[in-house]
């Protein structure tokens, strides 16, 4: 069910504890946030004097983290954000995945490994059996392997110059696993090419999918229409989505919104 946005309205100053360089481009923030979160839901993170941004919750206990990667100005220097800093955190928004299912299969491409990696933990914790299908550019860009190992059934990787594990796209591995059987659901997050892909291996093998979305957001309240997708808002709708109604949603995985709101190709 999703909370009401505003009961998560007023935002909280935060310092930051630690900063973990994960990869050459990404960076862990952790900050103490006493609000309740869920694996999928997401923050607004606001540095002083700059943007608001929305970012997923990548650690959702009492110290919870964000795991950013540069995109442009503003999540560059929230990126270079160090112990001490102060940081604005907005929410937590969005829906979150169900923990229900018992195989799960999670499908990570680059940086959408964040959202999953706490939602794989607590269904392991919950007693579920994970599957791990991680993809990234290279094997220094390969985000979160080594943290999930240990609640992993087992730990797939492909990287597009082939150097960790498969030579070429996360999608050829994840369409082999979901055709290989045993899953009772996939979880997946990643650039919307990517996830279109493996929703249809879903569908061709009968599984349920399950995507996180990531969209231009300013409001996270559903009032601002940055987010919308198709008939919904990313912000208050999802960011998890039933794999059904994403293959339904014509843009999806094939344009996007710009900050300014055009519809732009992917």
């Amino acid at each position: 069910m999703n909370a009401s946005p505003w009961d998560s309205g007023l935002r909280e100053v935060c310092t930051v504890v630690a900063r973990e360089q994960e990869t050459p481009s990404t960076v862990t923030l952790r900050f103490e946030y006493s609000k309740e979160a869920h694996p999928g839901q997401f923050v607004m993170v606001w540095l002083p004097g700059d943007d608001e941004l929305p970012m997923s919750l990548s650690y959702t206990g009492r110290e919870k983290g964000v795991t950013v990667k540069a995109m442009g100005d503003t999540s560059r220097r929230i990126l270079s954000a160090g112990p001490g800093t102060k940081i604005g955190i907005r929410g937590p928004y969005g829906n979150r995945f169900d923990l229900s299912p018992q195989h799960i299969l999670v499908v990570g491409g680059g940086s959408g490994t964040a959202v999953l990696a706490p939602a794989a933990e607590e269904a392991h914790g919950q007693g579920a059996e994970v599957t791990f299908a991680l993809g990234a550019t290279t094997a220094r860009e390969m985000l979160f392997a080594d943290r999930l190992r240990p609640v992993a059934k087992a730990v797939h990787l492909a990287t597009d110059d082939g150097s960790a594990g498969h030579h070429g796209y996360v999608t050829a591995v994840a369409d082999r696993l979901i055709s290989e059987g045993g899953f009772d659901a996939v979880w997946t997050c990643g650039p919307e090419v990517m996830m279109r892909k493996v929703l249809a291996a879903g569908e061709r093998a009968s599984v349920p999918v399950f995507g996180s979305v990531e969209r231009q957001m300013k409001c996270s309240l559903g009032l601002c229409d940055a987010c919308a997708l198709g008939p919904y808002h990313v912000c208050i709708d999802g960011p998890v989505f039933p794999g059904h109604v994403l293959r339904g949603l014509e843009e999806f995985g094939r344009s996007k919104r710009d900050p300014s709101g055009r519809l732009v190709p992917v």
